[in-house]
């Protein structure tokens, strides 16, 4: 073949042909059905007439726009085909719940045409170097024909996933919303909606990053993980914004695993179990109080990856008036507020080990003369009479540990 192209007689012989494939004998057509509905995916089409007559449509056109480019300018690229047919069958194909693998139903039906189209060109002539470019110059434009449509359809089925993911959680989020404000909605109607079972226990997360620019996908990965770490593997999540994700799962992911799965910038507040409807409100209401709690990057608080309402039941119930917690929290540690967070840890842990300094050192793997060195300069620190209060300075550093000291002064 001539680089620019094949030659007058090639071409000729490539318009010839396509007019006799205009008009194929019926056994072609059984053998092309035959083809495109063989395999796993092949059967499942095959099994539903509507998508079954959608995809012999798609493969029809398809074979019809090559040979009908091929009679207007034979031996010149085609393009794709993008048509309504084959884009129709991307929709089918995605709202069945199929993927891109049924597309293979396309170069099943390349293989068979191609067999067909060689029975043509050893009767249009007999000189091997013209049936040799023949066969050259098509076998390239068939191949770069099919390739290029079934890239096409790939992005309309993409396309079709994403937008009839838009809907779905658009859907969950009006339902969660009406269970979320007490409205009156049935069991079977939350089942029905998000395809997950409220009359058990729940627990609720609340997977989230404060960064300007969310890492998205470490946000889904971490979501889409939840599951899988749990006895029952089953869970709803609803997209909340675009860097939050809402999750329920019936089931408990240990505060362990729920650490080692949150990645870099992403951030998990859990709560639960509660039991019922009332129950997967309640527990997702408590991880919205723990994400209000950590909100913002400032303080210690902002640092903890992956935190369950247990751990900060007493400085939730301690911030629930945030300006009256923070007065607290100043008059009560004074000076220690702004000091190091290794000091406010040695006096949390001497307070949580009910003063005995032995225990909280060996707790904190901390050598107890230095524990107590640090521990003399963090109630130095405090309020006069302050380390004969504990049970106010237990609450005062509970508050501080979650909240950060940024935003008390």
């Amino acid at each position: 073949m001539a680089a620019d192209g094949p030659s007058p007689r090639v071409r000729q012989l490539i318009r010839d042909g396509a007019e006799r494939a205009l008009d194929p004998p019926a056994h072609w057509h059984a053998e092309l059905e035959e083809a495109i509905f063989r395999g796993p995916a092949g059967a499942r089409i095959a099994a539903d007439p509507e998508l079954a007559a959608s995809t012999r449509r798609a493969i029809l056109s398809n074979l019809t726009s090559w040979i009908a480019a091929n009679v207007r300018a034979p031996g010149e690229p085609v393009p794709a085909d993008v048509s309504d047919v084959p884009l129709t069958l991307a929709r089918d194909l995605v709202r069945r719940g199929l993927d891109e693998t049924a597309l293979d139903a396309y170069r099943a039906g390349q293989a068979v045409a191609w067999q067909h189209w060689m029975e043509i060109a050893f009767d249009l002539t007999d000189d091997p170097a013209e049936l040799r470019a023949l066969l050259a110059v098509t076998a390239t434009s068939i191949a770069d024909f099919v390739e290029a449509t079934v890239a096409e359809v790939a992005v309309r089925m993409a396309a079709t996933r994403e937008e009839l993911s838009r809907d779905l959680q658009a859907e969950r989020r009006t339902l969660v919303s009406l269970v979320l404000r007490g409205a009156p909605v049935s069991a079977s109607r939350i089942r029905a909606g998000l395809g997950y079972t409220v009359d058990g226990d729940h627990h609720a997360y609340v997977v989230w990053s404060d960064a300007a620019e969310p890492d998205v996908e470490g946000i889904d990965r971490v979501a889409e993980a939840l599951a899988p770490a749990t006895r029952s593997g089953r869970a709803v999540s609803v997209v909340a914004s675009t860097g939050t994700r809402w999750v329920w799962t019936s089931d408990a992911v240990d505060l362990v695993t729920l650490k080692r799965l949150v990645g870099p910038g992403v951030r998990v507040a859990a709560a639960g179990p509660h039991a019922g409807v009332e129950g997967f409100r309640r527990a997702h209401l408590d991880a919205l109080a723990v994400q209000r709690l950590l909100g913002g990057p400032a303080g210690a608080g902002g640092a903890r990856a992956a935190v369950h309402h247990d751990e900060v039941a007493v400085a939730l119930l301690a911030s629930a008036d945030r300006e009256v917690a923070a007065r607290f929290v100043i008059a009560t540690l004074g000076d220690l507020v702004s000091a190091d967070t290794d000091l406010q840890e040695t006096l949390r842990s001497f307070v949580r080990h009910h003063c005995n300094a032995t225990e909280a050192s060996a707790a904190t793997y901390t050598h107890r003369n230095t524990f107590l060195r640090r521990l003399r300069r963090a109630e130095a620190l405090l309020p006069d009479g302050a380390v004969d209060r504990p049970v106010e300075l237990g609450v005062a550093l509970e508050v501080l540990r979650w909240r950060g000291g940024g935003d008390l002064r």
